[in-house]
C-alpha cells in the first residue's frame, strides 16, 4: 500500500490560481471589497478637500510664503519656526485663542445639555412632536446672514431684550460690551446649532432598550433617576460624537463674530483664531504667519477631541 503520508522535503499541495489571486485581493482591498470601493470616492474627496490643504498649510507655516503672480517664480525660504514664534507673539493672536476657549466652555456643555434634554422630551408621546422637530432643526438650516439679523435686532441698545429688561439693561449692551459679547455669540451658536445634535441624540435614543427604563420603574426611579442612570449611559456613544463636533465647530468660528460684532469688537473681544487668520493671510499679506496659526489651531483641537473622548469612553 504506497505511503500518503508528506514528508518535509515533499512540496505539500498548492492552491489553484483563483484561490492564491482571490486572497492576494482580500490582503490588498480586505474581506469586502465592494465597501472599499463605494467609500474610495469619498475618501478622493476628503485628501483633496482636507488632506492636501492642510498639507500645504503646514509646508507654508515653516516657509517665508508670500502671495505671487501666476506663473512667477519667487524664492520661499525655509525660516524654521520663525511663524509659528510671530503668530504666537501677537497679542491679537494670543487674544483670540482665549475668546475660542470662553466660546468652547461655555457652548460645549450647553450644547450638550440642552440637546440631550430636548431629544429625550422628542423621543416620548408629546403633542406637537413632528413639528417641534422640525422647529428645532429649522435653524440649522437657515442662513447665518437672515439669523443675525434677527439677534442684531434683539440684542441691539434699542433691541427687543434690553427694553424688555428696562434698568437692569447692560450699559454698554450686549454686542458692544467686552464681558457679554463672547458669551451671547456662544449663545446664538448654541441656538442655531442645537437641531442638528438633537437628531444625533434622538437616533443614539431609538437603540436604548425601553426594557431598561421598565427595570429602572420596577427598582422605584423616577424620571429623573432614570434619565441619570439609563439615558445619559445609554446615548454615551452619541456624547462623544456631539461634544467633538462642537468642538470642531467652535474652533472654526468666524462668521458669526463677523456678522454680530462688526469683525470681532469690542476692542477684538470676540475675535476668533479663524477670524485672525483671515486678516493675516487675506487682509495683510502673510499667508505664512495664517498657516503658523492655522496649525496651532488644529493641533489644538485634536488635542482637546483626544482628552475628551479618553474622558467621556472611559468605563
Amino acid at each position: 500500500m504506497p505511503n500518503a503520508t508528506v514528508t518535509r522535503d515533499q512540496p505539500g499541495p498548492t492552491a489553484p490560481p483563483s484561490k492564491r489571486r482571490s486572497r492576494r485581493l482580500r490582503t490588498v482591498f480586505g474581506r469586502q471589497p465592494l465597501g472599499i470601493g463605494l467609500a474610495a470616492p469619498y475618501a478622493v474627496f476628503l485628501a483633496a478637500v482636507f488632506a492636501y490643504p492642510l498639507g500645504l498649510a503646514v509646508w507654508i507655516s515653516f516657509h517665508d510664503y508670500f502671495f505671487a503672480a501666476p506663473g512667477a517664480q519667487v524664492s520661499r525660504p525655509f525660516v524654521g519656526l520663525d511663524n509659528y514664534k510671530t503668530a504666537l507673539s501677537d497679542p491679537a493672536v494670543r487674544r483670540s485663542f482665549l475668546n475660542v476657549v470662553e466660546f468652547l466652555v461655555i457652548n460645549v456643555p450647553l450644547t450638550v445639555v440642552l440637546s440631550l434634554v430636548l431629544a429625550t422630551a422628542l423621543n416620548g408621546a408629546i403633542r406637537g412632536r413632528s413639528f417641534l422637530r422640525v422647529a428645532y432643526y429649522v435653524p440649522y438650516v437657515s442662513a447665518s446672514v437672515a439669523v443675525v439679523a434677527v439677534w442684531l435686532f434683539l440684542f441691539s441698545g434699542d433691541g427687543m431684550v434690553n427694553k424688555l429688561l428696562g434698568p437692569l439693561a447692560p450699559d454698554p449692551s450686549w454686542l458692544v460690551n467686552s464681558g457679554l459679547a463672547m458669551p451671547v455669540i456662544a449663545i446664538f451658536v448654541t441656538w442655531k446649532q442645537l437641531g442638528f445634535f438633537i437628531l444625533l441624540y434622538l437616533a443614539a435614543l431609538q437603540n436604548v432598550s425601553k426594557e431598561l427604563y421598565e427595570a429602572a420603574s420596577v427598582d422605584g426611579a423616577g424620571k429623573f433617576r432614570s434619565f441619570m442612570s439609563v439615558t445619559v449611559p445609554g446615548v454615551r456613544p452619541a456624547t462623544t460624537l456631539v461634544v467633538i463636533l462642537a468642538t470642531i465647530t467652535g474652533a472654526n468660528l468666524f462668521t458669526e463674530p463677523y456678522l454680530l460684532t462688526n469683525g470681532g469688537g469690542p476692542d477684538g473681544a470676540s475675535t476668533s483664531p479663524v477670524f485672525v487668520m483671515y486678516q493675516k493671510g487675506i487682509e495683510q499679506g502673510s499667508p505664512d504667519v495664517a498657516s503658523a496659526i492655522g496649525v496651532i489651531l488644529v493641533i489644538g483641537v485634536l488635542v482637546i477631541s483626544l482628552i475628551n473622548r479618553r474622558l467621556l469612553e472611559r468605563d
